[in-house]
């Protein structure tokens, strides 16, 4: 019955396939956050709801000279005629662009609470006010000349611009942040001066490169100023490619007190740290005793940042102690860089340093030619109205007559001197005292000026070279206007190299150094035994556990795990539990994925290389400096794919390798055939028609290869008798030589 009364109300009912209506339904989502929400436009480096409240700013005039407004009027104006979201949401985005340590050129200015760098929100809509500020007036710069498209808001009643002029290269001097779905952006705020020196070079020279672009551009250059700590070449490629990180410090400096006291002052802390949170954080680390060398912290900030370290003794070495903070707190972070854009304001890419600069100035050159068209249009317009007057001026007298005696003059004044419409209104238009001498001569002169004008603009838009020149001149005003001399345009972040092994040093510093073992069992529950425990054979498990790994390394050491997903975590040996009971899950010490077991574990080496090699035999050559990660999150190490894993890690100490697969088939090559990487899925070792790899070992051929049967008798086969195993990389190989174990493993 409901049925046929649905049918009879609506018609035929028509079926749709869920997955497809779903999937269409959400690719529509997908791109409204992407392209309307989330992801800034390359031009003008603005968000939608950024690029309204600018726009609605604008329409209520509030220009730098005017007065205040507030804020609420604003979020209402905004939220009713182009962004139907919350209320909110737009007004943390005005706070945002009002907030001097946020935005590194704030396009708002504020009056009252706009909340501050401790972390704490500003003031309700209703009590704070705002305009706009010049740096968003040069992003405004020419809207009303027609110099960019206009669109309809969402309730197609009223026009808002799709992309604003952008005399300023907003994107890459204030940054942005956003996530949509499937992708993400989050582009770092850069020094004005810089960003202008590197445009007009790119203007000069349009086949620049990347790495002339860094000689300009050398950085980020946080509104919160610190030391950008990030080694030159990294930053290179991180521009180059439009991903990476930067890795950024607080500023910090010694203060002698007398008497061989003193403390370490901090000045500046790194961008997007809320004040209050970091000394709530360094605050639990003091109490929980995790920062042995620091003895008190307290905040004397007022408008700047002063936040006051003391060491727990004088003997306390200042750079030591830092480090130890550097390492545990957000007084050093890193900034994700994924310049993530809306090219073109339509398609969104990872774009390079150089091709954002690209974007902005070919986004200039259109607004310059859209304006000079515009103003070309309307001298054209004035250059007739002015035609017509010069006209009256050299017959007065019959045009007044005509006036005062012809029932219809308009069309008589058309039809006796030969003017247009536009013409004979403004005539008309015009008032009896406006017909002066002065007033012809004054338009004759306006006539000429405008006359070169219009030449000029013609010039400029039938030669590429003149209007390039015409927008380096205009980005020299703002250079000037925004240069490093200026308190706006000074450079507050540094750069700096991080001290070279801090890291041992801090250890050292910090825990005594003693010998212990190191215990992994099958099921993967760790501990460290004190001293070398050669004799494992009476230690307890619980219940159906056994050994796993046992290996020798001292308390300041650090010890890498493999685990079989390829990741290599790092642990502190100091904090392995002790060997009193039965240690704790590793787990609970390293983030390992759901799926991937623990592999093996060996005491870090500096300088020492290992051979990584998954179960389908591709590996490659890799040095445990670049295996160590600082996280508990690991490092992906050896890429594998669904049917492989990591299957071995040993010391790459020699010069051939041995390869033994489950088919029974060894194979032996020079190492010098393995290429040496810090990440990736490797090279092919050994080919199986059958089965994977079963086990490898590097080693001097001139030593001969040994093995050890099930009955720890070891057998050794020399240089010479090796021949006929010796092949190259990738080959299959033979069957092993007699007495090697049925295992086909080098260790029986």
């Amino acid at each position: 019955m409901a049925d046929d009364q649905s049918s009879g109300e609506s018609g035929a009912i028509d079926s749709v396939n869920l997955r497809d209506a779903l999937e269409e339904r959400y690719l529509a989502y997908a791109l409204s956050t992407i392209m309307g929400r989330a992801l800034p436009d390359a031009r003008d480096g603005l968000k939608p709801v950024h690029r309204r409240i600018l726009y609605s700013m604008h329409i209520l005039r509030l220009d730098p000279a005017a007065a205040f407004k507030k804020c609420a009027k604003i979020v209402g104006d905004v939220m009713g005629d182009f962004h139907p979201h919350g209320d909110q949401a737009i007004y943390e985005a005005l706070v945002r662009l009002a907030q001097d340590f946020s935005s590194r050129y704030p396009l708002v200015d504020g009056q009252g609470n706009f909340g501050n760098i401790d972390g704490d929100s500003a003031a309700a809509y209703r009590y704070t006010e705002a305009r706009l500020t010049a740096v968003a007036q040069l992003l405004m710069e020419g809207i009303d000349e027609d110099a960019i498209d206009f669109r309809d808001n969402y309730s197609a009643e009223k026009q808002e611009p799709v992309v604003l002029p952008a005399a300023f290269p907003n994107m890459l001097a204030n940054g942005a942040q956003g996530i949509a779905v499937g992708m993400a952006t989050s582009i770092p705020p850069h020094n004005l001066a810089e960003l202008c020196d590197a445009a007009l070079y790119l203007i000069g020279h349009p086949g620049a490169t990347p790495a002339q672009m860094l000689e300009f551009v050398p950085g980020p250059d946080f509104p919160t100023g610190g030391i950008i700590v990030e080694p030159r070449n990294s930053i290179a490629q991180t521009y180059e490619s439009g991903k990476g990180s930067i890795r950024l410090r607080a500023r910090w400096s010694v203060e002698d007190l007398g008497r061989g006291t003193w403390v370490a002052v901090i000045t500046e802390i790194p961008y997007m740290v809320p004040k209050a949170r970091l000394l709530e954080k360094l605050g639990e680390l003091v109490n929980e005793r995790k920062l042995p060398l620091v003895g008190d912290i307290r905040d004397e900030s007022t408008e700047d940042i002063r936040l006051i370290i003391e060491p727990r003794a004088r003997n306390v070495d200042p750079f030591v102690m830092m480090e130890s903070l550097f390492r545990s707190t957000d007084l050093e972070t890193r900034f994700a860089v994924n310049m993530n854009v809306l090219v073109d304001g339509v398609v969104p890419r990872v774009v390079s340093l150089l091709e954002a600069l690209r974007q902005w100035l070919d986004h200039r050159r259109n607004v310059l030619v859209r304006r000079s068209r515009f103003r070309l249009a309307e001298i054209a317009r004035r250059l007739e109205v002015l035609a017509g007057m010069l006209i009256v001026f050299l017959n007065l007298d019959e045009v007044i007559r005509i006036i005062r005696e012809e029932d219809e003059p308009k069309q008589v004044l058309i039809a006796t001197f030969s003017l247009t419409e536009a013409q004979v209104n403004y005539i008309l238009d015009t008032r009896l005292r406006a017909l002066r001498r002065l007033e012809e001569m004054q338009l004759r002169q306006e006539h000429e000026d405008l006359a070169k004008e219009q030449a000029a603009i013609h010039t400029l838009l039938g030669d590429e070279s003149v209007q390039w020149r015409v927008i380096s001149a205009d980005i020299r005003d703002v250079r000037q206007k925004y240069g490093p001399e200026t308190k706006i345009g000074k450079r507050r972040t540094s750069f700096a190299e991080a001290p070279a092994a801090s890291a041992e040093v801090l250890v050292e510093s910090l825990v005594e150094r003693e010998p212990i073992t190191v215990v992994i069992t099958a099921k993967g529950w760790i501990r460290a035994l004190k001293g070398h425990v050669a004799d494992t054979s009476n230690l307890a498990f619980k219940g159906d556990d056994a050994l796993k790994i046992s290996f020798f390394t001292e308390t300041t050491a650090k010890v890498l795990v493999l685990a079989t997903n390829g990741k290599v975590f790092t642990l502190d040996a100091a904090k392995i539990p002790g060997g009193r009971g039965h240690g704790e899950p590793l787990r609970l010490m390293a983030d390992i994925d759901e799926g991937a077991d623990i592999l093996t574990a060996l005491p870090y080496r500096p300088g020492v290389k290992m051979l990584l090699v998954s179960s389908d035999a591709r590996g490659f050559v890799v040095a445990q400096d670049e295996l160590l990660s600082s996280t508990r999150k690991g490092k992906a190490v050896l890429v594998t794919d669904a049917k492989a894993q990591a299957q071995l890690l040993v010391p790459a100490v020699g010069d051939y390798a041995a390869l033994m697969g489950e088919n029974r088939k060894l194979l032996v090559f020079p190492l010098s055939q393995i290429a040496e990487m810090s990440r990736g899925k490797g090279v092919r070792l050994q080919r199986y028609r059958d089965g994977n790899l079963s086990d490898a070992k590097v080693f001097n051929l001139a030593d001969g290869l040994t093995w050890t049967d099930s009955s720890a008798r070891t057998w050794t086969v020399s240089a010479d008798d090796l021949k006929e195993w010796i092949g190259n990389r990738g080959e299959s190989g033979r069957l092993p030589p007699k007495g090697f174990p049925r295992n086909n493993k080098f260790t029986g």
